[in-house]
């Protein structure tokens, strides 16, 4: 994979107190940035295996029914791996993304250089029973190993974390996952989450974080820190609704003048420049759209000052303060098994969170 460029000799703890006189933090210096023809790569801290700093989600967008058409989403990936891509973010939960994208990694003879990001959702039938656990990581390292293990299995949104985080503990001892983390997108639950980060000996958490969305800078991310904990990005672009925002209005000049060409360069690099953040996960079902994120991946990253100019302009821009309130992914529309089965729950129930 890629090289960064020289490290700074600051200590990320270091440039995280710097990033509380901010309000909207700090960024790594400079030296760490790529050049124009390398990617940008970070380090997981426990062990200093490089991983890039932009990801590849399937949330929603690798899954599809049976028969449907999926020569785009291979293409998505194709790409990704082309430009220098590795980690992949999936899930069984994911509906056929999994699935999907074991289908891809086989077909282009890849899955012995991927590196994936997974989760598991329930222990088993009853407390501390991990026989639901054990058969849905066989079926991820069938379907994504070549060599018997997955790289990193997460505690999918703290659901029974405390059966799950001693759990993972014992596969990474016994050999069958490299890492283990946690994750929640939710902001209610980042106490919690932040909490785990503190005293679970993670590798790994997986949050949400955006230009818009900001609340894991209070503690998620400076815990990360201080522990060694790798982490990972989720909703960085707000499932398309920060594109909504922005739609029709150009890239303004000062970022433009930084080498920033696209709305989805703008919202990443923001994401990538702050020092804690191991890598970003965007999903797309678009190869162009693919293009466009990962080209965030090369260039300098912002420093504290365009950081804070960056979104100041963002907050400018009518519909900022109401973003929360945006249905996910507007304009629109997936057709895979989660859809169909959100779906006909929708009918089925007299009661749907707002």
């Amino acid at each position: 994979m890629p090289q960064e460029n020289q490290p700074s000799t600051a200590t990320r703890r270091q440039v995280l107190a710097a990033a509380a006189l901010g309000a909207a933090g700090t960024v790594l210096p400079a030296s760490t940035a790529s050049a124009a023809g390398e990617l940008i790569t970070r380090p997981i801290p426990g062990t200093g295996e490089r991983l890039n700093a932009v990801g590849l989600g399937t949330f929603m967008t690798f899954d599809t029914v049976p028969g449907a058409p999926t020569a785009n989403l291979r293409e998505v990936l194709r790409r990704y791996w082309e430009i220098g891509g590795r980690i992949v973010d999936t899930s069984p939960l994911y509906g056929a993304s999994e699935a999907n994208l074991a289908a891809f990694a086989a077909e282009m003879d890849i899955k012995s250089e991927m590196f994936v990001t997974n989760k598991i959702w329930a222990t088993g039938e009853y407390l501390w029973d991990d026989g639901v656990a054990a058969r849905s990581l066989r079926n991820s390292v069938a379907r994504l190993s070549d060599d018997g293990k997955i790289e990193v299995v997460q505690c999918h949104n703290l659901v029974n974390v405390d059966c799950h985080v001693p759990l993972l503990h014992a596969w990474k001892k016994e050999g069958r996952v490299r890492y283990l983390g946690v994750t929640h997108h939710d902001v209610n639950y980042y106490g919690p989450l932040a909490s785990w980060v503190e005293r679970g000996e993670l590798d790994f958490v997986q949050v949400r974080y955006s230009i818009a969305t900001r609340q894991a800078e209070e503690r998620i991310l400076p815990a990360a820190a201080d522990r060694g904990v790798a982490v990972l990005v989720c909703m960085p672009l707000e499932k398309a609704r920060l594109h909504h925002l922005v739609a029709g209005r150009e890239v303004p000049g000062f970022a433009r003048e930084f080498g920033i060409r696209t709305w989805a360069e703008y919202f990443l690099k923001w994401i990538i420049s702050h020092p804690a953040v191991t890598c970003a996960l965007p999903a797309t079902t678009n190869p162009d759209h693919l293009l466009d994120n990962v080209a965030a991946m090369r260039g300098p990253l912002p420093d504290p000052e365009l950081r804070n100019r960056m979104l100041r302009h963002v907050e400018s821009i009518p519909g900022f303060d109401r973003l929360e309130a945006m249905p996910w992914y507007p304009g629109k529309r997936f057709n895979g098994l989660v859809s169909r089965a959100q779906a006909e729950m929708r009918r089925r129930s007299p009661w749907w969170p707002a």
